[in-house]
């Protein structure tokens, strides 16, 4: 049988487990981020080996690692976040980093070492050439980058992550720019048993992209519908399909809506 003692010096043990635990995970999240603007300047990224560091890009991104480092640097990336983690040292390394939605190529100058180089995560902004701010006309590669829209995938993707992924998860997007919305209940589905009400509106390039909240109003299921949709929409994407009667912890959704014009004026 454990005594009282037994039991206490376990609790204590435990505890100071788990507070060994979390203290890493709770370091990270207070790191700053370090926001650095794209320029054509090859951006200088240190690592220390062993320890992981995050680069935020704009977008999703394919990494082109040269054969002589993919032995001591990984490089994995997930929905506009690559993680490098160096295995070993190495000198400063061209590493080009190209977006899946416009083809733009980011280039970053990589170098680990053993010291206590910077482990903080790192922002990379693209802001796209401003013809009126130079005082010249912008380049046609930096009008194209400035009017290629994303593709529906990435703004639904974009969206659902505003509305739902935690805080330090979520970073700027220059290229998408949010937009005032009226935030008035509508009939936006056909039938009156779902309320709708818009949230959040954004604009990339000649795309606008907003995001509805569904509610049921009804004591029935309701099955959402893009064919009971009112307006001229260019994609529209559920979050859930279906909709649990009103008063249920499921009675309320999302409805991504993208178009060619404000939402105003396209419903």
């Amino acid at each position: 049988m454990r005594t009282p003692h037994t039991l206490i010096r376990q609790f204590t043990l435990w505890l100071g487990l788990g507070l060994l635990l979390i203290q890493p995970s709770l370091h990270a999240a207070s790191e700053p981020i370090e926001r650095i603007e794209w320029n054509k300047i090859p951006i200088t990224l240190q690592i220390k080996v062993g320890h992981e560091r995050m680069v935020h890009v704009p977008g999703s991104v394919k990494v082109g690692v040269p054969a002589s480092l993919e032995p001591l640097l990984r490089t994995q990336s997930v929905d506009g976040t690559i993680y490098f983690l160096a295995h070993a040292p190495f000198d400063a390394t061209r590493i080009m980093v190209r977006t899946l939605d416009g083809g733009q190529v980011l280039l970053f100058d990589v170098s680990a070492s053993e010291s206590n180089g910077p482990t903080h995560p790192v922002q990379v902004f693209v802001n796209p050439v401003d013809e009126t701010k130079t005082g010249r006309p912008a380049s046609p590669d930096a009008r194209h980058a400035a009017t290629t829209p994303y593709s529906y995938v990435a703004l639904t993707r974009f969206a659902t992550q505003q509305l739902y992924a935690p805080a330090r998860l979520l970073h700027d997007r220059p290229s998408i720019i949010r937009i005032p919305v009226a935030r008035e209940s509508l009939p936006l589905l056909r039938g009156g048993s779902v309320d709708a009400q818009p949230l959040v509106a954004w604009r990339a390039g000649d795309r606008y992209l907003t995001a509805v909240k569904l509610t049921n109003r009804t004591q029935e299921p309701q099955t959402l519908d893009p064919r009971d949709l009112r307006g001229r929409w260019l994609t529209a994407t559920f979050q859930h399909h279906r909709l649990l009667p009103a008063g249920s912890e499921a009675d309320t959704t999302a409805v991504y809506l993208i178009s060619n014009r404000p939402f105003e004026a396209s419903r």
